[in-house]
């Protein structure tokens, strides 16, 4: 099964927000793990006119702290000499985090083929003194970088993404998250060796955020396994100087296939089992469907196939590619049976034989509170940035890591041109902006600040477990 484009995040500053449609569902041909040519990336030869899209009538007064409005405040915390570490090595580090972030934007590369971004970023992190594990856990495109000082000691981990969108190239950014990642962990990296702190530091590069859910598959080979916590951001449009630390919605991703009996479409169509038909009649039905579906529930698909047959002959094959959404894995299994119901009664309808094909569940998103806290507090106070916690109707694979441990995956305003949301050629330029990588630095360093919060102070650390529920 080829995988799809299921996950990103995007709209991540929902209200009143503008930004173009999503791109179109693709397949990608090769199989797991085999590398294949590069997505195919419209020119980029104008200048990004840099516009942060901001919601008519914004106010960030009647969104909530929610964060701050908690019985459970994280305790007083003075670090004097860790923040001055973090900050310095970070803009010490900018212009190779720049050129890194550049070369993986202009190579861009499809889900479980990002051969030439998973070999830049190890000789990175590598030259940087981290141990690295290539093609990892029988990934050809992840890899495991780690570091470790002293003995004991909690380990972070950290994520990088670095996947692109079929015929749009980095339009979601990924190329800054793959960035982050090295950043916040070169940072921490540099924190632990000057102060003397015992922990470890574990980058894993998870390929096919976009398409495939890479970070399920290393989730269940064990590349989690040991970890106390992890982190990760994303860029979208929004407000700007502003990020966002709600959750995202769960999706499960359905691949439906009928099957009929050909005949002359003319001469005996009585003959026939018309399968397209039968790819008509379930969109019809999912269409009615959400006169009764709840408001933050989601359901889109397309018709991938009908078997290149020409008119005159009955169709016998047809295939139909759907995305169901839902706020928690609970309601998902409830919404996910009733779509699966209207595409069973298309077959049963038609006469047709269905297939039906269920990818692992995306779950949602669970941004552990007292993280949150402490993240909205570094960027507010260090580097001037409001911070919401909006739920993003889209989804991402890291939501599977957040059931298993505790973890933080923000979000965060990049300047973009009119209409350039995510999954657009505007973000795909937006992404390659220099106020983008500046936006993405200010996170990272609060990100490298939260993290190393998490394994040098145990009562912090402490609240962060007791905080973790599923």
């Amino acid at each position: 099964m080829s995988p799809r484009q299921v996950g990103c995040f995007g709209t991540w500053f929902r209200r009143k927000q503008v930004s173009a449609e999503p791109s179109k569902t693709h397949e990608i041909s090769s199989p797991l793990g085999k590398s294949s040519a590069t997505a195919v990336v419209s020119s980029i030869s104008s200048e990004l006119k840099c516009n942060y899209i901001t919601p008519c009538d914004h106010s960030y007064a009647d969104m909530g702290d929610w964060w701050s409005q908690s019985d459970v405040q994280p305790p007083a915390y003075d670090a004097p000499g860790f923040d001055s570490v973090i900050d310095s090595t970070l803009d010490e580090l900018s212009p190779q985090l720049r050129k890194l972030s550049m070369e993986i934007h202009s190579h861009p590369e499809l889900a479980f083929c990002e051969v030439f971004a998973h070999d830049v970023l190890t000789t990175f992190m590598g030259s940087h003194g981290f141990t690295v594990t290539k093609s990892y856990l029988g990934l050809q495109t992840a890899f495991k970088a780690e570091f470790t000082h002293g003995k004991g000691g909690r380990v972070l981990g950290i994520n990088s993404e670095y996947d692109a969108l079929k015929g749009i190239g980095h339009a979601c950014g990924h190329n800054l998250i793959a960035w982050s990642g090295c950043g916040v962990a070169l940072a921490v990296k540099a924190a632990l060796e000057t102060h003397d702190i015992p922990g470890k530091v574990v980058l894993l590069g998870t390929p096919a955020e976009e398409s495939g859910g890479g970070k399920i598959i290393l989730l269940e080979r064990g590349a989690y396994d040991g970890m106390d916590l992890c982190v990760m951001c994303h860029p979208a449009p929004g407000p700007p100087q502003s990020a966002n630390i709600g959750g995202s919605i769960a999706v499960q991703d359905i691949t439906v296939e009928y099957a009929g009996r050909t005949a002359h479409a003319g001469a005996a169509p009585w003959e026939g089992r018309n399968a397209l038909d039968a790819a008509f009649l379930a969109y019809s039905s999912v269409s009615v469907l959400r006169q009764q579906m709840r408001p933050d529930h989601r359901v889109h698909g397309v018709i991938e196939s009908n078997g290149e047959m020409t008119p005159n002959v009955i169709p016998d094959y047809a295939k139909m590619h759907w995305l169901v959404r839902a706020p928690t894995s609970s309601d998902l299994t409830a919404f996910v049976e009733r779509v699966k119901q209207c595409l069973q009664a298309a077959a049963l309808a038609t006469g047709c034989e269905i297939k039906l094909h269920f990818e692992h569940p995306y779950l949602e998103l669970k941004q552990n509170e007292v993280l949150g806290r402490e993240f909205a507090d570094i960027v507010s106070k260090r580097y001037n940035m409001a911070t919401t916690g909006l739920t993003s109707s889209a989804s991402t694979d890291f939501g599977n890591v957040s059931y298993a441990m505790p973890a933080l995956h923000p979000g965060f305003a990049i300047p973009t041109e009119p209409n350039g949301g995510n999954h657009t050629i505007g973000f795909t330029k937006a992404a390659a902006s220099k106020e983008a990588h500046m936006q993405t630095l200010r996170v990272t360093k609060a990100l490298a600040h939260t993290g190393l919060r998490a394994l040098r102070d145990a009562e912090f650390f402490k609240q962060v477990k007791e905080s973790f529920k599923l």
